[in-house]
């Protein structure tokens, strides 16, 4: 049988009511949405089970909702005694691979990610920078187009490559408007601006990775139990230092996501188990590579399928 990787989902996929059917069923999920309330002194167990959906959506909200109701969800796969051979997330989602791969502990990783996304909310003033998707473009191209856009003056870089056809630019907004237009001219099915607070791993995110090194000083970081496949380099990392780097790198560099299930798919990986709201990451993985397992664990129905269907290969 090959391996198994569990990946956590990023930014983006929070949603009102999310974990609640897991606190509702399951002892261990309830008490890691305590946790966070606990230890970063306010009611966010509040905000991600009734709202309002703008301020669950606000980035220092959104990072420790995430978390949180993906550790939650993880607790059922403990339960079942489901480990991975690898963990990976996108973005944020890499914080949640971090606890499930046993390199920081929840506590610390719900403290730091809350800190990460005020950081990132105060690096660039409101409506300076931007993020937009661009659909249908060769990764080789795009990068030609942003250089090009960046020599020019205005700021712009890849931010995710999240799979073949589907690349995030981000920058200033002169910048990304620039490089929007010229990959239309260059082919570009279509670009999609997102509705996002900054610009989300560009150069523009340095002044917020200055400050996190502090936070991450202040965090007990260890090795990694289980290798995590990093955003920064699509590789596994397991060491502390490594660890740490990647993550203040992780903030002005690019994920590269295709590059990461690639990656695990070359290590053996043929089953990817998502856990967290939403199924993005599941839709992405199956367009890197249509032949392997997707499932997708979201609250206590869907991991029972999930389970099922594991236990069905070991029959």
């Amino acid at each position: 049988m090959g391996k198994i990787a569990f990946v956590f989902p990023g930014q983006g996929s929070q949603t009102v009511g999310m974990g609640q059917a897991a606190v509702n069923e399951n002892k261990n999920s309830k008490e890691i949405f305590e946790m966070a309330d606990n230890r970063l002194g306010r009611e966010l167990s509040s905000l991600i089970f009734n709202g309002p959906q703008d301020l669950l959506t606000k980035t220092v909200n959104a990072q420790p909702a995430l978390l949180t109701t993906s550790i939650a969800l993880l607790e059922y796969l403990k339960e079942a005694g489901i480990t991975p051979d690898y963990t990976a997330g996108h973005s944020l989602g890499e914080y949640s691979a971090l606890v499930a791969s046993g390199a920081i502990d929840f506590t610390d990783a719900v403290y730091a990610v809350s800190k990460r996304g005020e950081f990132m909310e105060e690096a660039v003033p409101n409506g300076e920078g931007t993020m937009a998707a661009v659909l249908g473009l060769d990764r080789s191209i795009l990068k030609e187009i942003t250089d090009t856009v960046t020599n020019g003056g205005h700021s712009v870089q890849l931010a995710n490559l999240n799979c073949p056809g589907q690349i995030v630019i981000s920058g200033t907004v002169a910048g990304v408007e620039k490089a929007g237009e010229l990959a239309k001219e260059k082919g570009a099915k279509r670009v999609l601006p997102l509705n996002v607070s900054g610009p989300f791993h560009s150069e523009l995110m340095k002044p917020a990775a200055e400050k996190f090194t502090s936070i991450l000083d202040e965090i007990n970081i260890k090795d990694a139990e289980t290798p995590v496949i990093t955003n920064v380099t699509a590789n596994p990392i397991n060491t502390k230092e490594d660890i740490k780097n990647k993550l203040i790198e992780q903030l002005y560099s690019p994920v590269l996501w295709e590059d990461s299930v690639e990656k695990m798919i070359d290590l053996g990986v043929d089953t990817f188990i998502e856990i967290g709201p939403g199924k993005v990451l599941s839709g992405l993985i199956k367009k890197v590579n249509r032949n392997v397992r997707v499932f997708s664990v979201q609250d206590p129905e869907s991991c029972e399928v999930t389970l099922k269907a594991l236990r069905g290969d070991g029959e």
